[in-house]
């Protein structure tokens, strides 16, 4: 994590030798764009801890982590699937879900898909590219997302 740090630090710095009225221009616009998006960001994680609060812990790791690691990548990959939640809350969600004890296979299968299957939205992506072309990308999406949660399992060791 350091490592971004430092690079992004490295990069600031670089912008600012090269133009510095240009950086500056930047971080205006970037510090407007954080603090538009700072409520928003702040409702959506409030919301997620107080349904993570909500949910019993026992009942998590039932269902995403106590049926089998293969039970419990497909209810993951069925929740991504269907639910729209944006990254930004998806992540830390997942970390909650890992300290608790949730597989990587299983946080896996539930990013990927929430990423890049959107069974909400099929029916904005049926007005712009068509029913076949919507239901084709999202089958697609889901396979890959599948492979990459089977991938995750085997690096972490966790089907073998």
């Amino acid at each position: 994590m350091y490592l971004l740090y430092i690079v992004a630090f490295t990069g600031l710095l670089v912008s600012l030798i090269k133009s510095r009225q240009k950086t500056g221009q930047a971080l205006k616009i970037a510090w407007r764009r954080f603090i538009r998006l700072l409520p928003s960001f702040s409702l959506m994680l409030i919301l997620v801890a107080v349904i993570l609060t909500m949910i019993p812990e026992r009942v998590l790791l039932e269902y995403l982590g106590g049926r089998g690691i293969w039970t419990a990548a497909g209810i993951a990959a069925f929740f991504g699937s269907i639910t729209l939640i944006p990254g930004f809350i998806a992540f830390p969600l997942s970390g909650i879900l890992l300290s608790k004890g949730v597989d990587y296979m299983v946080l896996s299968a539930f990013t990927t898909t929430l990423m890049m299957v959107g069974v909400a939205t099929l029916p904005v992506e049926r007005s712009f590219l068509g029913m076949r072309v919507a239901l084709v990308r999202n089958l697609l999406s889901l396979v890959i997302a599948l492979i990459v949660a089977l991938a995750t399992g085997l690096y972490f060791g966790e089907l073998f």
